[in-house]
């Protein structure tokens, strides 16, 4: 049983959204009363997302290359469309490169990682920023990682795109301040997704033992926390950071 969080006519957009954490996320909107547009690149596989989850409430799938700006203004375009209206926005693609250290880390790997995790989010903002403004309402919600506050070694790329996405969820949500906008961010530990099978064996086997809780942490357990994020309730807090590490980062 989950504590019911009152989503109830907002219309939200989750990128990534088609399996891991982003489909996590859909789903506890969608039981929340939202209706959904999963964003992601994989078109066929955010289809066959949105028509499972669509005795749930109202999913729609667009095609969207968060890295790619033209691609973000036609999904806003599409879904605003579709919805009429974005109140909510989970900015969650992201990628997690190569293990390498940094003086041996591919230059093109580094450039992708940075594309997706860090432009991508930007690009989502301010594609999508001036529609809430005009509307004077929004909840933005950015899933960061605690890699991004302790960086991880050998993951060069990963931690500083995701530390650049905790400094952007500060940056804006002081810009936004003056409006009903709130701009927050997850920072998780590991969860066991397709993103942790970009790591090796032994880099997932030492990011684990830095957790005091001795375990990964749930899709469902990220999910909640951004219901919340991205809630009415979350109405004083911005430019915050929610941590979900299990005690590996108490900050």
């Amino acid at each position: 049983m989950t504590n019911k969080i009152d989503l109830n006519g907002r219309f939200a957009v989750v990128t990534g959204g088609a399996q891991g954490i982003g489909r996590a996320i859909a789903e506890r909107f969608l039981d929340s009363g939202a209706a959904v547009a999963i964003w992601d690149r994989d078109r066929p596989l955010a289809e066959k997302t949105a028509q499972q989850l669509g005795s749930r409430g109202r999913a729609a799938a667009f095609a969207a290359d968060v890295a790619n700006y033209a691609s973000v203004e036609a999904a806003r375009d599409a879904t605003l469309a579709a919805f009429g209206r974005i109140d909510i926005l989970v900015n969650n693609a992201g990628i997690g490169g190569p293990t390498a250290t940094t003086w041996d880390y591919p230059l093109d790997a580094w450039r992708q990682v940075m594309a997706v995790n860090l432009d991508g989010a930007f690009f989502c903002c301010r594609a999508l920023v001036p529609h809430m403004i005009a509307n004077n309402y929004g909840r933005i919600v950015n899933i960061a990682s605690v890699a991004g506050k302790e960086g991880n070694p050998r993951a060069p790329a990963y931690s500083a795109s995701k530390a650049g996405l905790i400094s952007l969820t500060k940056s804006l949500g002081k810009e936004l301040a003056g409006y009903d906008i709130g701009v927050n961010c997850i920072t998780p530990s590991a969860a066991k997704t397709e993103l942790l099978r970009q790591f090796n064996e032994d880099f997932v086997k030492v990011m684990l033992a830095k957790v005091p809780r001795g375990r990964f942490v749930l899709v469902e357990e990220i999910a909640a926390m951004a219901a919340f994020c991205a809630s009415a309730d979350c109405s004083f807090t911005t430019g915050g950071v929610f941590d979900i590490s299990g005690g590996r980062a108490t900050y």
